[in-house]
């Protein structure tokens, strides 16, 4: 069996990916061949994956990332719900929204407030263009009614710099990157971005819980299979997947990295990305996000 991940090794796809390929192919009696296919902001890989035999023995591990590109790109090669049948949600990866401590608020409320009255004076960083760091907080603004402005870098490092150096004052980044700034004063926790609190930072409460009723975004990863795969292939995978995320030790993993475990079956995961897609397309149009 082969699992198709659109992200090059180590970053969070992969160990995600490469943690439940280990437990299913165990629990299949199978090996499951990691095939790393980085490129084009995941798209190359979501092409071959698409492109695969629909026989059940090759998989693709996609993420919010694929949702965005649909409306990111005027034209892919691949179509997320046509081409892909979905067989399980595998986890959810919660973003956290920060402030540099030079900027006078604690919490939501307070920013909201302050954001508008100074409409277009704050700033917050992201990753790029179209990331889930960007859209996330252009989602903020649409739903909190803000105006402030999207600082891109080329990367969530040089944004770091410039955030804990106060150059930038805000910013919407993963769990895991922005916890030890937390913690070491650096910075200041606002709010998660999930639908519920992480139990990385248990007293940040979420942005809907902090001022924005309704507010949800984060990264998730999911598995799929090629358009076509027979219905009891992808019953059994689904099964296999579920007794794999509720392993002790898999699922020890996914919290200790602030991630949510979630083993949403084939039926739930397709009417979720039918409910991304066009909300990120949304706030796409709203935004006026461009990617070069």
């Amino acid at each position: 069996m082969r699992l198709v991940i659109a992200f090059p090794p180590g970053g969070p796809a992969d160990i995600v990916g490469r943690a439940v390929a280990q437990k299913l192919g165990e629990s299949l009696g199978q090996s499951i061949v990691i095939d790393n296919r980085p490129g084009g902001n995941a798209n190359i890989g979501a092409e071959a994956a698409a492109r695969s035999s629909p026989d059940g023995y090759t998989l693709f591990l996609a993420t919010s990332t694929h949702a965005t590109n649909v409306s990111l790109y005027r034209s892919l090669r691949y179509d997320l719900q046509r081409d892909f049948a979905p067989v399980a949600r595998l986890a959810v990866f919660p973003l956290v929204l920060v402030a540099h401590p030079s900027l006078k608020v604690v919490t939501t409320r307070e920013l909201i407030a302050l954001a508008k009255a100074k409409p277009g004076q704050l700033n917050f960083a992201s990753a790029g263009n179209g990331t889930s760091q960007h859209l996330s907080g252009e989602l903020f603004k649409v739903m909190a009614g803000v105006d402030m402005v999207h600082v891109p870098y080329k990367g969530t490092a040089p944004a770091m710099v410039d955030l804990i150096a106060g150059q930038v004052q805000l910013s919407f980044d993963n769990v895991t990157t922005l916890v030890p700034h937390i913690q070491g004063g650096k910075l200041r926790a606002l709010a998660v971005t999930p639908a519920k609190r992480t139990p990385i930072l248990p007293d940040v409460p979420t942005v809907a819980e902090a001022g924005v009723p309704g507010y949800e975004a984060s990264v998730w990863f999911g598995v799929f299979a090629p358009a076509g795969t027979p219905a009891p292939v992808i019953a059994k995978l689904h099964e296999e997947i579920g007794k794999a995320l509720n392993t002790p030790d898999l699922r020890g993993r996914f919290n200790a990295m602030g991630t949510d475990v979630s083993g949403m079956g084939p039926a739930e995961f397709q009417a979720f990305v039918r409910k991304e897609v066009p909300k990120w397309a949304e706030v796409v149009k709203k935004a006026n996000v461009k990617i070069n």
